[in-house]
């Protein structure tokens, strides 16, 4: 059976499950107000299991890929949440120093598509780092709902100050020629853009539809940021001009990009959520700015 895609569903219902991803309503909510599109034999509980990562299904590169090196690293964040944990992946034969980049995952943890992104660019030649910021609270836990719900006990201050040190355990690691780059992904762009106002050595950022900064602070960003927008995604979308303008006012260096008739999430293939052809395009892109900025 082919894989369905966002075309399958009601936009209303892609909306409503965006808002169950981030909290906006409770699985019971989610699945009262889903009751209306389970037509044709489906029910909510079905539609909801639909909408719902595959990892199996969509991993890329598999974690005893013989070309790639990966380990787990605990590292001390004490301005944060204590010890912190993160996945590590790099060539397994890698020639000389490679620039690194930090992989921000979304509301749910290192879960596996993260670590699949991570082994991606090791694969592109990178040293790549991926923190789970759910560390403190047992890690992943191997369940989205959990996860989700887990996520919302942060104490976030001190899970952006666990970030912050991950950039610079990357950047010391000895495989790491000192350049480093951040990409995340919905709450990790977030996490992006927060890196870009607070890391002046952060040589590249690339958020994926994350949470944008008080346009205040974009006076401080001096990293080349590329910034990836899905098509429909009004959540996220209606702060853009003013943090746009702001970028603009204190001549920071950014690209950005919308993908038309996509959905927020674009980019994850675990779910019908992702657009083959534009997270090949944003990927294409992300490497190329990530080469651009982090090997010169």
């Amino acid at each position: 059976m082919p894989r369905k895609t966002a075309a399958d569903f009601d936009q209303e219902l892609l909306i409503l499950f965006d808002a169950y991803v981030h909290g906006g309503i409770d699985r019971r909510g989610f699945l009262e107000r889903a009751q209306k599109f389970a037509v044709g034999g489906m029910t909510a509980s079905m539609l909801l299991a639909a909408l719902s990562p595959d990892f199996a299904a969509a991993q890329v590169v598999p974690k005893d890929d013989k070309r790639i090196h990966t380990e787990t690293l605990s590292y001390a964040s004490p301005q944060g949440s204590g010890t912190m944990k993160g996945y590590l992946a790099m060539p397994a034969k890698p020639a000389g120093k490679l620039p690194g980049v930090l992989v921000v995952h979304e509301n749910r943890g290192l879960n596996p598509h993260i670590e699949d992104i991570a082994r991606r660019l090791a694969l592109d030649n990178f040293v790549a780092f991926a923190p789970d910021a759910l560390t403190p609270l047992g890690g992943y836990p191997g369940d989205e709902d959990k996860a989700r719900s887990l996520f919302g006990q942060l104490d976030q201050a001190k899970t952006r100050e666990d970030f912050m040190m991950a950039a610079a355990v990357l950047r010391e690691r000895p495989e790491c020629s000192g350049k480093y780059g951040a990409v995340g992904f919905c709450y990790g762009g977030g996490v992006v853009h927060m890196l870009s106002t607070r890391l002046p050595d952060l040589a590249a950022g690339v958020p994926f539809y994350g949470n944008l900064p008080a346009p205040a602070d974009a006076a401080r960003v001096k990293t080349p940021l590329q910034i990836h927008f899905a098509g429909v995604d009004e959540r996220i979308n209606a702060a853009w001009p003013a943090y746009e303008a702001a970028l603009k006012a204190a001549g920071a260096p950014y690209t950005a990009y919308q993908y038309a008739g996509t959905q927020h999430g674009f980019n994850n293939d675990t779910t019908p959520r992702f657009d083959a052809a534009a997270a090949r395009t944003a990927w294409e892109r992300t490497v190329a700015f990530f080469n651009q900025h982090l090997r010169s």
